[in-house]
């Protein structure tokens, strides 16, 4: 078993262990950095469907500031590869093979913020995820493209490691966001 594999084991077991729920106020510092980096644009904000003890994303639908914004969820497409697609709170989701919740496919849309489920992190934003690398496939591409995009990681305090593993292929995130604010 390779370090980062040991590491997600771990942390599997940690989140669930001490999973809580999250309201709406730990979105506070991500809407005080949105509110900065955004003024007043409209915002396409990617999020996840929560599942396996990751934070409640979906709490975000409660607060606000976020009623005019358009939510998108991910597709693992045939190739491997991801893409997001509008997604509201109550539409149909269907089950992908890795047993992940998915929207419908309509038109591929590209957000402006990525809200990215975290197994766990650092403190140089370094990330970990489940393994497969969709994330970090689609982040490394598009913000080749797309510099004043924003990837934010989402997770519990009790995630943070000390020193992840990471490669080239890693994508280092701009923030995380846990219960104890912004990094």
């Amino acid at each position: 078993m390779d370090k980062k594999d040991a590491i997600r084991k771990k942390y599997f077991l940690k989140r669930k262990k001490k999973y809580f729920k999250v309201d709406s106020k730990f979105f506070t510092p991500l809407i005080k950095l949105l509110k900065k980096k955004f003024r007043n644009q409209h915002l396409n904000i990617s999020i996840y469907y929560p599942n396996n003890y990751e934070v409640d994303i979906l709490e975000i639908f409660k607060i606000e500031y976020f009623s005019n914004s358009k939510f998108l969820l991910p597709i693992i497409e045939n190739n491997n590869s991801m893409n997001f697609y509008i997604w509201k709170k109550n539409d149909i989701l269907l089950v992908n093979k890795y047993g992940i919740l998915e929207p419908d496919k309509t038109k591929i849309v590209n957000p402006n913020v990525i809200l990215v489920p975290v197994l766990a992190f650092d403190k140089n934003k370094n990330r970990l995820g489940y393994g497969k690398g969709f994330y970090d496939k689609y982040l490394n591409k598009y913000f080749k493209k797309n510099k004043k995009k924003l990837a934010v990681g989402v997770a519990f305090s009790f995630q943070k490691y000390n020193n992840l593993p990471a490669n080239n292929e890693d994508f280092k995130l701009h923030h995380i966001i846990t219960d104890k604010g912004i990094i």
